[in-house]
């Protein structure tokens, strides 16, 4: 007889097993129509799933949190489907839910078309219409191998080969289509009404280049039409702001075949590079860092004995010289240990930070790399705090208010923070994680933040604080990360002398703001789809000529300006001014400067910004303070 306790604290009591179908259907008929699944004692199940015992259980609909995730998952199978039905020789390999949709890869003849990821869209809404109900259930390993091969889906029967004996195997069965799956689905595709098929890209089985070359087909799927529009109208405007496409209209960088995932910085690139750099530079100076440099090829015996060799591997490019293999760095962390085992160090020597702009490298899959967003040579802006127990704390919160800080100064004011905690498989004592992620979460609240938990996401060796800023189009990029270690300085051999003369083991705080300069400076790019504010813009200012008469006069101002640090050009080129002030304002020059005979006879300047809003005349001093005080500004908006 379970009891099941629904989230406002009531409680049914049912004389049998019940199913969460029956449950929804027990508190009214409204609710059992809009059941998607269940959760059950915090477990996304199918709406069939029978509570056999006592359970809390959550009834999920499309205005559930956890809607989203099962109606994708079951979007991916519709459309395999779909892709069974139209090339009945495909093979269906995976297809997981990823963020904002999903995707589902197929090993088929020929390359699909755009004009197949048309109609194969258009069989899944035929599909959905017939409202097939989806069935769940159990099979047995040797079984489910012979099924799929009876069928000639040889790629599934190599995915349960490779899955652990013992696991429980669930098929999912909606008209004639039958796929392998943990589930939960919806309880019949006629549930499944707001989906588009976005895209198509290669993908290698298993993610290895050695493998055969799959084909992915991307798509998105909500819970309702508006959202779905609002999605795709984000996506239009994603596709405009693409950082590639403006860094060509900008002049900023490209990338090449001969140095894949590896960006080529022209001048106005490399400009705001170095702007970004020296800031942090000056922000990190302020808190006490100090600055260092370390070697791009060491020794692959320091992979070795940090854990990361083991880990990452396959993600390390490596060097042979003289008997010897060396390893391109992939990060800072081992690197700066070896500074901290530098001379004897005291408790009272901590908290040492060090920071570096440290080059990395990581073999990245060809497949996964995308302009600056993900490459293969990258700046971290990286530092490791070194510091006592008592420290972490105090340390984590001074890191905290600094990051939010530098966000605010680039333009970002919306953050989502969370919390990872112990994953099943780590190291350390639980007192150890306990007081690390007490820390943590106190550093959180006296910041006065709000933060979501993550349970089991922590990384092996401690908690980690994930910082995810949101853009002017919606999107959420996750780029600081604040990481807690006890494992790398025990590996590694580092101690300072206590207070009481024992040698003890520093705590390793791992730390970044930006992350990569590259994909930070990709995201930068896509904000504010080239129009920096003045701060970051490479040319803040064009100086230009109406006839030829002011070339003199226009190359005297410049100089005052270019003097006082503000970055200007003029532009003495014999052209009409309507010409000049259309193309610097597509290159997103922040502010416009026009001298004809009336300004220079009054030895001022005509002022415009890139929006066209016309300033009137200003003399040199107004004209420079008006720039300084915009590039004081720097990126916020709640600076009056």
């Amino acid at each position: 007889m379970p009891v099941i306790t629904l989230p406002d604290g009531s409680r049914k009591q049912f004389d049998r097993p019940v199913t969460v179908a029956a449950v929804a259907a027990s508190v009214g008929t409204g609710l059992a129509k809009a059941a998607l699944a269940g959760k059950a004692n915090g477990k996304l199940v199918d709406t069939s799933y029978l509570l056999e015992q006592d359970a809390a259980l959550s009834i999920i609909t499309d205005k559930s949190p956890e809607a989203l995730e099962v109606i994708r998952h079951s979007t991916a199978h519709l459309l395999a489907q779909a892709v069974k039905a139209l090339f009945p020789t495909a093979q269906v390999t995976i297809g997981p839910v990823i963020e904002d949709g999903f995707y589902y890869d197929f090993a088929f003849g020929r390359p699909f078309t755009p004009e197949d990821l048309v109609h194969i869209e258009e069989k899944m809404h035929e599909l959905a219409k017939k409202d097939f109900v989806v069935e769940r259930r159990i099979i047995s390993r040797e079984e489910a191998i012979r099924f799929f091969r009876s069928i000639g889906e040889e790629y599934k029967a190599k995915i349960i080969e490779a899955i652990p004996v013992g696991e429980t195997l669930t098929l999912y069965q909606q008209g004639d289509f039958i796929d392998l799956c943990r589930g939960p689905h919806v309880p019949s595709v006629g549930k499944l009404k707001a989906f588009k098929l976005t895209k198509l890209a290669g993908a290698y089985w298993r993610g290895d280049s050695n493998n055969e070359m799959l084909q992915r087909i991307y798509g998105t799927a909500w819970a309702d039409q508006k959202s779905l529009d609002h999605y795709l109208t984000r996506l239009e405007e994603a596709e405009k702001r693409d950082h590639r496409k403006i860094a060509k209209t900008l002049d900023l960088f490209h990338m090449q075949e001969e140095a894949p995932g590896m960006v080529f910085w022209h001048p106005n690139g490399w400009t705001l590079y170095q702007q970004i750099k020296h800031y942090i530079s000056e922000r990190i100076a302020e808190q006490g860092y100090q600055e260092v440099a370390t070697p791009q090829l060491v020794d692959l015996a320091l992979w070795k004995a940090s854990g990361h060799w083991d880990m990452f591997g396959q993600d390390m490019f490596t060097v042979e010289t003289e008997d010897r293999t060396f390893a391109v760095k992939p990060m800072n962390c081992p690197c700066h240990i070896q500074l901290f085992k530098q001379g004897l160090k005291s408790y009272r020597d901590l908290p040492l930070r060090l920071a570096e702009f440290g080059c990395c490298h990581r073999n990245e899959l060809s497949g996964a790399m995308h302009g600056l967003m993900r490459v293969r040579q990258m700046t971290q802006d990286d530092a490791h705090i070194f510091c006592t127990e008592s420290q972490i704390q105090q340390e984590a919160s001074r890191f905290i208010k600094l990051l939010i800080d530098v966000y605010r100064d680039f333009g970002f004011n919306e953050i989502t923070l969370k919390l990872a905690t112990r994953p099943e498989k780590r190291i350390g004592s639980d007192d150890q994680w306990n007081h690390a992620e007490h820390a943590l979460a106190e550093a959180l609240k006296e910041a006065g933040l709000s933060f979501e938990h993550c349970a089991g996401e922590g990384a092996f060796y401690g908690p980690k604080i994930e910082f995810h800023l949101r853009d002017c189009i919606g999107r959420m990029w996750q780029c600081g990360t604040l990481q807690l270690d006890y494992s790398m300085p025990a590996r590694l051999e580092a101690y300072y002398i206590a207070e009481d003369s024992s040698k003890r083991i520093p705590v390793m705080l791992h730390r970044a703001i930006l992350g990569t300069l590259e994909r930070f400076i990709g995201i930068l790019i896509e904000h504010y789809a080239g129009k920096f504010p003045v701060w970051l813009a490479p040319t803040q200012a064009v100086l230009m000529t109406i006839t030829d008469r002011q070339a003199g006069y226009a190359e005297k101002i410049t100089k005052f300006l270019r003097k006082s640090g503000i970055r200007v050009k003029s532009d003495l080129r014999n052209e009409k001014i309507s010409f000049k002030i259309r193309e610097h304002t597509l290159q997103r020059v922040p502010y416009l400067l026009v001298v004809g005979d009336r300004e220079m006879e009054a030895n001022s300047i005509s002022v415009r910004t890139q929006d066209g809003t016309d300033l009137g005349s200003l003399q040199p001093e107004p004209l420079l303070n008006l720039i300084k005080d915009q590039i004081a500004r720097r990126g916020r908006v709640d600076v009056v």
